[in-house]
């Protein structure tokens, strides 16, 4: 669902919940023979998480892959042809599950360019996703022919980060360099700090512009849980234990739905970068740095691995505080960016916090603007348990 549109539902969680594009616009793959109606639930081998064939649907091609690769994917379709759900589905009601079993000529025609796009792959780069649905679409439903002067010649926006990092010009500091840096403005204290709670205000999905109190819960070494109240609809809640991920949310295919693979590589990066002293060398993999530049301010920018997650932090170049956290995960037809940018650092127990932060995705912003954070207080384990289906209260 496209940034602004008017027929999204319900309240996106921000954090980590890029599966929560409703199914945009394909079931995506070669045609292919349908699974015989009698076969046992898809699920991938030696765990209990669900295919996407087993849970929609008229899959064609995107056969056996996890239910929340399944819905990351849709988002790249969304957000690369610059098209809603409904372009491509019909329903008149909620039931996801049967929200795409129509075979209508757009998704049809769709099946064939993800085709043509994993060929490409496979014949010309080796395997490698070098051609993705943006390549060519770049947020149009046709791809251009001709070239466009207008673009050729505008200026181009300095934001415009790509998720990997530019080659490091010389004199870059290094990972360690810059780290050091941001330990020291966020304060000593840093190491004290085991815990914290966050309330306040978030606006983002739902009825439009309309403010909605949210919580979040961190406790050391990575476990978060972040609630968006809504009592009409129900609460959207996110949550990593500290092993397990989930999302629940209200108008989802899913009404819970748990984190596997990259998707849970990536909640775990988010949740253990809730604590400063979690950003050290160890902190990722493959560690690189370089410079950038975010709002006409210099960056210095450290890359790594946590798992199958690619993960990028931005620490401001003056400050030293993070002002960037980028995650991105792997599809069929293209990576998914979840980009949080933070801002109004106060000082919490001796450790600089941010109060106000922005989540974007592919399908949409969450402003989150915190009113109060309590540090190191008890929070119950049960609030870091697998939360219930959303419901209106």
């Amino acid at each position: 669902m496209r940034v602004g549109s008017k027929s999204m539902l319900g309240a996106a969680a921000g954090i980590a919940v890029v599966w929560m594009v409703a199914v945009a616009c394909v079931s995506a793959q070669a045609p292919k023979p349908a699974a015989p109606a009698a076969a046992a639930p898809a699920q991938v081998p030696g765990s209990n998480q669900l295919l996407a064939e087993n849970v929609f649907k008229n899959v064609t091609v995107l056969r056996g892959i996890p239910v929340d690769e399944f819905m990351g994917t849709m988002g790249v379709f969304s957000a690369a042809l610059g098209i809603s759900c409904e372009d491509c589905h019909t329903a008149s009601s909620n039931d996801w599950a049967n929200y795409a079993t129509d075979t209508s000529p757009r998704k049809m025609m769709a099946r064939q360019m993800v085709v043509m796009m994993t060929t490409l792959n496979k014949q010309f780069f080796g395997g490698r996703q070098v051609v993705t649905c943006y390549s060519c679409h770049r947020g149009a439903l046709r791809p251009r022919v001709t070239p466009s002067l207008v673009q050729l010649y505008a200026s181009v926006s300095a934001d415009e980060l790509d998720v990997l990092l530019p080659p490091a010009p010389p004199g870059t500091p290094t990972p360690a360099q810059i780290i050091e840096k941001y330990t020291k403005a966020v304060g000593a204290s840093a190491a004290k700090l085991r815990s914290y709670t966050v309330k306040g205000s978030y606006t983002g999905y739902g009825p439009e512009g309309f403010p909605r109190p949210f919580e979040l819960y961190a406790n050391a070494p990575n476990q978060k849980a972040l609630i968006v109240r809504d009592n009409e609809a129900g609460d959207s809640t996110t949550i990593f234990s500290g092993t397990a991920g989930w999302v629940s949310a209200p108008f989802r295919p899913v009404a819970v739905l748990e984190l596997h693979g990259a998707e849970l590589d990536s909640a775990r990066a988010d949740a253990e970068m809730m604590f400063p002293v979690n950003v050290n060398l160890k902190a990722l993999t493959n560690l690189r740095s370089s410079i950038d530049f975010i709002n006409d301010r210099t960056v210095l920018a450290v890359q790594g691995n946590k798992g199958n997650a690619l993960v990028t932090m931005y620490f401001d170049e003056e400050t030293g505080l993070m002002t960037r956290l980028v995650r991105s995960t792997g599809s069929p037809v293209g990576r998914l960016p979840v980009q949080t940018d933070f801002s109004d650092f106060r000082d919490v127990a001796g450790v600089k916090l941010p109060f106000k932060w922005t989540t974007t995705w592919l399908d949409g912003r969450a402003n989150y603007e915190a009113t109060e954070i309590q540090a190191n207080v008890t929070i119950p384990a049960t609030r870091f348990a697998r939360p219930a289906p959303a419901k209106p209260y």
